[in-house]
Order: structure tokens, then sequence, then C-alpha cells
């Protein structure tokens, strides 16, 4: 059986979090919920 390998699409400046989200700091590098990431985040539920 094939080894499943996931891609996490993580682009865009997240504009409608602004002022949250800037150019240098986007939306998946937020903190929102938790001590992670929303990138984090995803990359746990990933693995």
């Amino acid at each position: 059986m094939a080894k499943i390998q996931p891609i996490i699409l993580a682009g865009g400046t997240g504009s409608r979090l602004w002022p949250l989200s800037r150019e240098l700091y986007p939306k998946q590098l937020l903190r929102l919920t938790n001590h992670t990431s929303l990138l984090q985040t995803t990359l746990l539920r990933a693995a």
C-alpha cells in the first residue's frame, strides 16, 4: 500500500484578519485559539 503524503496549503496574507495578520506575519502563523499557530495545529492533525 502506498504511503500518503499530505500537502498543506498555507498561502496568502490573511487580509480579512487585519490588523492581526500582516504581510510579514500571515494568518497561518497566528496563535488564535491555543498556544500553537494555525499551521502547527494543521500539521498536528495531519501527523
